[in-house]
């Protein structure tokens, strides 16, 4: 029961952390604790897998850059002795929807994304509406389109790196953590609910939207909350001439395609906790009526189902943390990417290899996302939230 590093968490950050200590030249025994062996509530598979560029700060454009790469080339990076690895990544690209108080906003963005080499193309309301003739807009500026973006299979990109990862020789545990232990300002392992105990001088909090409560227990609170957010999926009577892109309505309503199907989500309603229930009523009052307004295609539909997922929410200024702590030795923090984990995760697990390994970060400053930022009042706010 002893080893080098115990990461507490086995979603997508978890294996990211891992498979890029291994494959930097960790050498040290690494145990990863995941509580839900089937990750039925984990939310990674419940992600919608949406992957882009198209931030507002340095840091996340970067954090983005790497793992789009990544991605591009990730079913033959995991391969496992010549398996074929399969995500289903395919770049119908992101249409962000502007109107009179959004377009100002995005134009100043593009800015520093053409700095940052970012591909983005800006329409009018007429180009808008002949890139995407079926939709109504009288009320847009026009809109942003990104193609190189587009969405991934969140379960299979996680298997994908759980299986390269125990290759490597990593030791999955699938026990629910109660606390991690700690000595004198330093951690020194980990307990179970069933009471046992493993020992480690690294313990890394990749616990997504448990993370808040799981540092909260030995007193070193941090920003994350578990937030509910909803997804349903529909079929349109009347069908769309293209692939839908992920496109995000000002309303704060997106929708996208789903090879013949459409899925819908709503980013503006806050149910904090450990939610996972369905409120199809919600879909019927709240978000068809804006669909409706943005479509006629959409006045007549088959609601199909859906699902719930939890963000790891960072509810002070909604950006990850990938951290150390100043004030627990050996003690590491990867979680709070409201939204952004799973398109981020591939560089998020570099960033904090380098960190554990080097005590530095070397391929991109990630420094921004310290979680000393709160007490120093130095937010990383992002204008390009949708």
């Amino acid at each position: 029961m002893n080893y080098d590093l115990i990461i507490v968490g086995g979603g997508i950050m978890a294996s990211s952390v891992a498979y890029n200590l291994y494959n930097d030249g960790f050498t040290g025994e690494i145990a990863i604790f995941e509580k839900d062996r089937i990750y039925e509530h984990s939310s990674t598979p419940r992600s919608e897998g949406g992957i882009r560029q198209t931030f507002s700060t340095e840091v996340n454009i970067k954090l983005s850059q790497y793992s789009y790469q990544v991605y591009k080339n990730f079913e033959e990076d995991m391969k496992v002795d010549d398996e074929p690895t399969l995500i289903d990544f395919r770049e119908n690209g992101y249409l962000y929807l502007l109107n009179k108080r959004t377009m100002p906003v995005f134009k100043e963005i593009i800015k520093m994304q053409e700095a940052l080499s970012v591909k983005v193309e800006v329409m009018n309301q007429e180009e808008t509406k002949n890139f995407f003739p079926e939709l109504n807009v009288d009320d847009l500026e026009g809109a942003v389109f990104d193609p190189e973006a587009g969405n991934a299979d969140p379960y299979s990109v996680l298997q994908s790196y759980v299986k390269k990862v125990k290759s490597f020789g990593a030791t999955f545990i699938y026990e629910e953590i109660d606390t991690i232990l700690t000595e004198r300002a330093k951690v020194t392992g980990v307990k179970t609910v069933k009471g046992d105990t493993y020992n480690a001088p690294i313990i890394v909090n990749a616990a997504g939207p448990w993370a808040g409560d799981l540092s909260a227990k030995i007193g070193l609170e941090i920003p994350i909350k578990p937030l509910r957010r909803q997804l349903f999926t529909v079929d349109t009577a009347e069908k769309f001439s293209r692939e839908i892109p992920f496109t995000f309505d000002p309303t704060g309503m997106h929708f996208r395609g789903e090879r013949s199907k459409i899925v819908v989500g709503w980013a503006t309603d806050f149910d904090y906790g450990y939610n996972f229930k369905l409120q199809k009523g919600f879909f019927e009052e709240e978000i068809w009526p804006l669909l409706a307004d943005r479509s006629s295609h959409f006045e007549r539909l088959k609601l199909e189902g859906g699902w719930t997922g939890l963000y790891d929410y960072n509810y002070v200024d909604h950006n990850a943390i990938i951290s150390d702590h100043p004030s627990m030795k050996g003690y590491y923090i990867i979680s709070g990417f409201s939204g952004h984990g799973f398109q981020q995760a591939p560089a998020a697990g570099k960033g904090l290899s380098e960190l554990i390994r080097l005590g530095k970060f070397e391929t991109i400053d990630i420094s921004p996302l310290s979680v000393e930022r709160f007490a120093n009042n130095k937010l990383v706010m992002e204008t390009a939230v949708f």
